[in-house]
């Protein structure tokens, strides 16, 4: 067991491993498809692959309904909850942007907010922000949109 930080320790950092190969051509090539076929594809990464957080982001950012996409988000961030406890995150320490691996379950937080907000659900929003300030004080990244 460790003790209590001492001045000048920094927090743990925890790193999500990428995923599968198989699972990130999946969803590039869903990606790849027209508007009319992409959901549809982007649905059957995530079916293939429940336990990946960005699967489940890129449900969430491609419908319109702020009911559903609550649902793929907060979906994504259980997944990756259950991937950082794996890792050994023990529920405080940074999880970065700035590691590719954990940019789905960062994403899931964050829709999660803004959805959870669209909802009507403030007191949830705010927790999601505080939370994604927690694990990253540089929170909103720069380049967000490089998702």
């Amino acid at each position: 067991m460790t003790g209590p930080l001492e001045l000048g320790d920094r927090p743990p950092e925890t790193v999500l491993a990428p995923a599968p190969a198989d699972a990130r051509d999946q969803l590039h090539d869903a990606l790849a498809l027209s508007a009319a076929d992409r959901r549809a594809a982007v649905s059957a990464v995530a079916r293939s692959h429940p336990e990946w957080p960005t699967a489940w982001a890129e449900l969430g950012e491609l419908t319109t309904d702020d009911v559903e996409a609550y649902a793929y988000f907060r979906v994504g961030y259980h997944r990756g909850l259950d991937a950082l406890r794996r890792q050994g995150w023990r529920g405080s320490g940074y999880v970065r942007w700035s590691e590719p691996g954990n940019r789905g379950f960062l994403r899931c937080l964050d829709g999660l907010r803004a959805r959870a907000a669209a909802i009507g659900e403030s007191e949830e929003a705010e927790r999601c922000r505080q939370f994604l300030h927690q694990l990253d004080p540089a929170w909103p990244p720069s380049d967000r949109s490089g998702a």
